[in-house]
């Protein structure tokens, strides 16, 4: 079989839906198959559950009394813009461990500028200011890990 009529049949194979084709001619047989892409498959790791304490497991002493018990105090309410982590990974203020924070307390802020990186899969990405106003508050400590939707900055 002649190459340039081959090459003509691999394109239209290509080309087309069709997935198989197979010609058989004098001088021989010639089958064309197209690979189909292979599903790509994405693993998720559950995280690790804590082992349950022996005091779980411990009765409750009858001699306290149950009024003791006071609730937890309700979370200070946030005033201001809250700017919450895109990803899960490591928060860093600044771009270097000897470098100057990219804003601090009470700087002003415009939006696209640079506030931290977040270090996720040892890819740094930078998080940008997405309101313009003045920081507030810094609300993840540099080095720590950082969950999706955990607050960062509080800006006014």
């Amino acid at each position: 079989m002649d190459l340039r009529k081959l090459k003509t049949l691999i394109d239209l194979v290509s080309d087309s839906n069709v997935s198989e084709l197979e010609i058989t001619e004098a001088e021989g047989t010639v089958r064309i198959v197209k690979a189909q892409p292979q599903p790509i498959v994405q693993y998720a790791q559950m995280p690790a559950q804590a082992p349950m304490q022996y005091a779980q497991y411990a009765a409750p002493h009858p001699a306290a009394p149950a009024a003791s018990a006071a609730p937890a105090p309700a979370p200070a309410a946030v005033e201001g813009h809250v700017l919450t982590s895109p990803m899960v990974g490591t928060f860093y203020r600044s771009s270097s461990p000897g470098a100057a924070a990219f804003v601090d307390v009470g700087d002003t802020v415009k939006v696209g500028q640079t506030l931290c990186i977040i270090e996720a899969m040892k890819i740094l990405n930078e998080i940008e200011c997405d309101k313009d106003g003045v920081i507030k508050s810094v609300l993840a400590e540099n080095g720590q890990a950082v969950e999706y939707g955990q607050a960062l900055f509080v800006i006014e």
